[in-house]
């Protein structure tokens, strides 16, 4: 029988780290390179927000180019990745037999909360990605809740990734080069990795009451729940490795998160 796939989260910064590939690129391509190669890629980010869960049943998905101001290089990256319509039934199957709404569409593409990172992990764009829209008004355990019913997809060869960010305070960004990670910024991420460490779920889920930090980590949800469905997706008791490349803009914590199976060979991060 095949291992278990893994669960990863990724924080994936501001877009242009892809112009300026530093610690957290390098981080996203030897997960590419290390991980089990899937068959598709589920991709859960904080950039697609709908009224209720909803997949993308496009065959060849557009890469969206979702923000502005930023050099035009950045426009000009396309990612071609193919789409998996078959995968979206499937997820659709599977929340729908959690008592989960699920909607679909025929022509979302891919964000940059997907693109970017998937770009470094796997730049030939030659797996198969579905992405789900979130819901950033229906709170940390609807997220859960979701992760949970996606769960079986892992013993299906698909990686489910969620893509979203530690800390997203634009008030604590600085925009000068080397920038010294905010204080706040570094005790969020600390309180984040120990309550994942402990797999304190019911800390986790009141993230904005338990944490001295956590509401003011992330002033809107959305970048925090992709976490949150991750979680959901990982069984109970199992510890996800904390992977802590760097700080950008001294505000965003570009902390990942990896749930992985024992077996054959799990990543190292000291290699």
């Amino acid at each position: 029988m095949s291992p278990r796939h893994p669960v990863l989260f990724v924080s994936h910064g501001a877009p242009d780290v892809l112009l300026k590939p530093g610690a957290s690129v390098a981080l996203w391509q030897r997960l590419g390179a290390e991980l089990p190669r899937p068959r598709a890629i589920l991709v859960i980010s904080a950039h697609w927000a709908a009224r209720e869960p909803t997949v993308s049943t496009a065959a060849t998905p557009d890469t969206i180019h979702d923000f502005g101001g930023f050099p035009d290089a950045l426009y000009a990256m396309e990612y071609p990745a193919p789409g998996a319509p078959a995968l979206a039934a499937r997820v659709r199957e599977l929340l729908a037999a959690a008592a989960l709404p699920c909607a679909e569409t025929p022509d979302r593409g891919l964000d940059h909360g997907a693109w970017i990172p998937l770009k470094a992990m796997y730049p030939q764009a030659d797996i198969p990605v579905v992405q789900l829209a979130l819901q950033p008004f229906a709170g940390t355990d609807w997220h859960r809740r979701i992760g949970a019913a996606l769960r079986p997809l892992r013993d299906e060869g698909v990686l489910i990734l969620a893509s979203g960010a530690v800390t997203h305070n634009f008030g604590w960004l600085t925009w000068g080069e080397n920038s010294k990670p905010v204080e706040a910024a570094r005790a969020f991420a600390a309180w984040l990795g120990e309550a994942l460490a402990r797999d304190d779920r019911p800390a986790l889920l009141d993230y904005r009451r338990q944490s001295a930090h956590g509401a003011a980590a992330h002033p809107s949800e959305e970048h925090l729940l992709p976490l949150f469905s991750a979680l959901g997706a990982a069984s109970p008791g199992e510890i996800p490795l904390r992977l802590e490349p760097e700080y950008t803009y001294g505000g965003l914590a570009m902390d990942a998160y990896l749930w992985q199976d024992a077996s054959p060979a799990p990543f190292n991060p000291e290699h």
